[in-house]
């Protein structure tokens, strides 16, 4: 499984910006997808996951301002980001975990928002 993110980039605060994640390769393998993030001298933590019947979970910070969807069609992660925030600051990791535990990384890409 390979998986190719795209979108970040710079914003201000109250802004908007779109993250994606398509999988290839053995998708049927692949149980949840998500995003993780980290910034700078903190560890990586989940953002927000969906699970291939749906099920979502999102870490507290962001519930209300990012809906995370799938496409399991065009095996594709969405992760629209509303209302950023300064602390939403870093670098933005496509997760995949499959049906075996394996857990795989996509490229990361930053997301900075400015005051």
């Amino acid at each position: 499984v390979q998986l190719q993110a795209s979108g970040g980039g710079s914003v201000q605060a109250g802004g908007s910006l779109r993250l994606s994640c398509a999988a290839s390769g053995r998708i049927y393998s692949i149980n949840t997808m998500g995003w993780y993030r980290q910034a700078p001298g903190k560890q990586r933590e989940l953002v927000a996951s969906i699970t291939r019947g749906g099920r979502t979970n999102y870490a507290d910070s962001v519930k209300g301002r990012f809906t995370i969807s799938r496409d399991n069609a065009k095996n594709t992660v969405y992760l629209p980001m509303n209302s950023l925030k300064p602390e939403d600051t870093g670098v933005y990791y496509c997760n995949a975990d499959l049906y075996d535990t394996t857990r795989l990384w996509g490229q990361g890409t930053q997301v900075t928002v400015s005051s």
